[in-house]
């Protein structure tokens, strides 16, 4: 169960377009483990392909915030992002998902954004 779902919520109808990417950071890590949350138990990630990998590789580069997060808490987010980013074996259970959910949350809380991105010309999911 999410602790912050509200917030995500909140970031979601805010700060996600209704097709492509976010013009802010927090937006586009929700719109990223949504992306991922809908392959696996829909698609089986069947359309799996580069797109799918740099939502992962976003997720983990901001994410991997040692001023936010502890040695645990990063290992914890580094084994999900690499459960998730395994295509062949697409996971199905929303407790990874929420648990990476949160802790967008707890990093855009404690950088006290919207922080402003620019768009990445390779991303076309």
């Amino acid at each position: 169960m999410m602790k912050y779902i509200e917030e995500a919520k909140y970031i979601w109808k805010n700060y996600v377009p209704k097709s492509g990417q976010s013009d802010t950071v927090e937006g586009e890590l929700i719109r990223a483990i949504e992306k991922l949350r809908y392959e696996a138990p829909n698609n089986g990630n069947g359309n799996w392909d580069e797109g799918f990998e740099l939502f992962c590789y976003y997720l983990w580069d901001i994410l991997n915030d040692k001023s936010v997060f502890g040695k645990h808490v990063l290992d914890e987010i580094r084994a999900d992002i690499d459960t998730i980013n395994n295509s062949e074996v697409p996971y199905f259970e929303d407790d990874l998902y929420d648990r990476i959910t949160d802790h967008i949350i707890e990093w855009s809380l404690a950088h006290k954004g919207p922080i402003k991105r620019e768009k990445d010309p390779k991303q076309y999911r």
